[in-house]
């Protein structure tokens, strides 16, 4: 059996080129959640190195996996793949205290443009819709993202194609520092949905010594 783990990495960006300092975490195994906490009623399981969760048949088994490893700065590689149906979405969660949550974390979601759950920025409210008219991302086929994350600044990438560039101007104290990344998974409209992760790569930006 083939296990993803990591994927490789392209010199596309100075943080990806300098590897004496920056840290490559290795954030997902591939074979099953240790390095991960569930919060919530929804099903998380590991399938031939894919991430999948679920409802499993109930629309109100809403859940989310969280990282146990916190980060601040940070360049994360994954490919997802989502249910089609009504406004069933997804998300990564980034920045979520462990300690003092004073609300929300930042949200990269990931649903469908044409149903309102675009795949974009969102916190108390978009902050970025991104791929609204829902151009980019491919139905019921796997979607390459990237996130980046440096200080206020927050980018991502659809498929290769940039969607989200937003600087935070006032951020909360807790989303001024290091945190967790989370999947979400939430049904709606009666419906219970998937959602599936694999590739997944993370260099943590805010290191300062590079694991060998």
């Amino acid at each position: 059996m083939y296990i993803r783990t990591l994927s490789i990495l392209l010199c596309l960006t100075p943080a990806f080129c300098d590897g004496a300092k920056h840290n490559l975490v290795q954030i997902f195994n591939g074979n099953d959640l240790s390095q991960w906490e569930q919060a919530g009623k929804a099903e998380w399981r590991v399938e031939d190195g894919v991430i999948v969760g679920g409802q499993d048949g109930d629309p109100k088994r809403s859940g989310i996996l969280i990282s146990k490893g916190s980060y601040k700065d940070f360049d994360l590689r994954l490919e997802y793949k989502i249910d089609e149906h009504g406004k069933y979405n997804s998300g990564i969660y980034f920045r979520r205290s462990k300690t003092k949550r004073l609300g929300s974390p930042y949200q990269l979601n990931l649903g469908r443009g044409l149903a309102g759950e675009y795949v974009g920025l969102f916190l108390d409210d978009w902050l970025d819709k991104g791929d609204d008219k829902d151009e980019i991302r491919k139905p019921r086929q796997w979607n390459k993202v990237r996130l980046l994350v440096v200080g206020n600044r927050i980018r991502a990438w659809l498929n290769d194609q940039p969607i989200v560039d937003y600087t935070d101007l006032k951020p909360r104290v807790d989303l001024q520092a290091a945190g967790s990344i989370a999947f979400q998974t939430y049904g709606a409209e009666g419906h219970a949905g998937w959602i599936k992760f694999r590739d997944l790569t993370l260099i943590d930006l805010s290191a300062k010594k590079q694991t060998p």
